[in-house]
């Protein structure tokens, strides 16, 4: 199960900071005492310029380039956790680690890069940062892994000792995945193994609307429960990878407000009909018309290989 090492050049990912969640001086701290209900949030995946994800349900799609994809290891780096819907776990047997090189060009962002936490792990600070924990090398990957956040209201996803994110867990190249569903006794069996490797099951009670007539996959969660038990973890910051579903699902009124930051990758592809798209659920006016779902702002574009990065943040709904 060989994975080779990504490198980011540090220019690029200076353009990327003012979207991304603050560097925790200490991120093994505990925050729970925080003021903040949820963690920052960042929704971020590839897209073909007619706005597809892939093929079709269950169709594994590559889009990303080599840079962009080096990217997304970079925004793993940077976040306390990774999640993505049940679907995307069944379809992908994703890792969900990140595999960025530890000899990665310094990243020097202002003067707090000294104390840099995650970065500093992966040597994305400054000089003298990486001095400093030239010493912990060694378990420098471990504990730089942002945690599998996996949606999965009914227990659809049967993992084993066998999925890619347990055999990276085993061998402390990434984290065992915190599984967040509606059943509230899980099978015995998924639960020693999740837990055997430092994952969990994280029961939420099914909100009443979830069960109303229009809801395709039978089970939906409030996008704040989850988040606010994803914070109550003591996870300050979380990126949001897909799939169709969920993003849709996060794009929605009532949820886009939650997104902290939008990062997009476009390949330069058209996937045409019958493709999963990024396409949320619009609501009417309140005189009857239609109206955009989500407008973003404050936005930056970056071309990376044949790729445009997009980031920018969900303007107000005011």
């Amino acid at each position: 199960m060989a994975e080779s090492s990504l490198v980011f050049p540090s220019v690029e990912a200076q353009r990327l900071e003012p979207h991304l969640p603050s560097i925790s001086i200490n991120p093994k701290e505990d925050t729970s005492s925080s003021s903040s209900k949820f963690p920052f949030v960042t929704l971020t995946f590839a897209t073909s310029l007619d706005s597809a994800l892939s093929l079709g349900p269950g169709i594994r799609t590559a889009l990303s380039g080599p840079q962009s994809k080096a990217m997304t290891h970079y925004l793993r780096s940077r976040h306390d956790a990774i999640c993505i819907g049940v679907g995307t776990a069944i379809a992908d047997d994703p890792g969900l680690n990140c595999r960025l090189a530890a000899d990665t060009p310094p990243l020097e962002t202002s003067p707090t890069a000294e104390t840099a936490g995650v970065g500093a792990l992966l040597g994305l600070a400054s000089v003298s940062t990486r001095q400093s924990v030239a010493g912990e090398k060694n378990d420098a990957t471990a504990a730089s892994q942002p945690r599998p956040i996996v949606i999965d209201p009914k227990l659809r996803w049967d993992f084993t000792p066998k999925s890619k994110v347990m055999q990276l867990a085993s061998v402390g190249r990434g984290l065992a995945p915190y599984i967040v569903t509606a059943v509230h006794q899980p099978p015995e069996s998924k639960r020693q193994l999740l837990e055997g490797l430092g994952g969990k099951f994280i029961v939420l009670s099914q909100p009443e609307t979830s069960r109303a007539n229009g809801d395709p996959g039978g089970r939906h969660f409030d996008w704040s429960a989850i988040l606010a038990a994803v914070r109550n973890e003591g996870l300050q910051s979380i990126m949001i990878e897909g799939g169709g579903e969920v993003i849709n699902s996060l794009l929605s009124a009532g949820n886009a407000q939650l997104i902290n930051s939008v990062i997009v990758t476009i390949a330069p592809t058209w996937l045409g009909q019958g493709s999963v798209f990024v396409s949320p659920p619009r609501e009417t006016s309140s005189d009857g018309g239609s109206r955009p779902v989500a407008r973003l702002t404050n936005t930056t574009w970056i071309p990376l290989g044949e790729d445009v990065v997009l980031c920018g943040n969900i303007a107000s709904e005011d």
